[in-house]
């Protein structure tokens, strides 16, 4: 698969939350940003693989649920995939 441009990962987002407008492009797009620093806080790097822009696109669209419901606790399945990347990435 080529590789994910910030034009793709605004496309997957914005069909991961059911978006069809672009009136939140570029809220969204501050979502990707903020989901790659706060990997990058946890010791992920952007490896330019999938497994690494799938997740931070699932960060983003997890940030972006947040904000409608604060007490929503961080999802599991994107706990597991984190570490799962982390776990690869230091094992090389």
């Amino acid at each position: 698969m080529p590789q994910m441009d910030a034009e793709s990962k605004l496309i997957v987002l914005k069909h991961n939350l059911q978006i069809i407008t672009n009136a939140n492009d570029k809220y969204l797009n501050i979502l990707l940003d903020q989901a790659e620093a706060l990997m990058k806080r946890e010791g992920i790097m952007n490896d330019d693989t999938d497994d690494y822009h799938l997740a931070q696109i699932d960060y983003a669209a997890y940030l972006f649920r947040k904000r409608a419901n604060l007490e929503a606790g961080f999802p599991t399945h994107l706990r597991y995939e984190l570490n799962n990347i982390l776990f690869s990435q230091k094992s090389k």
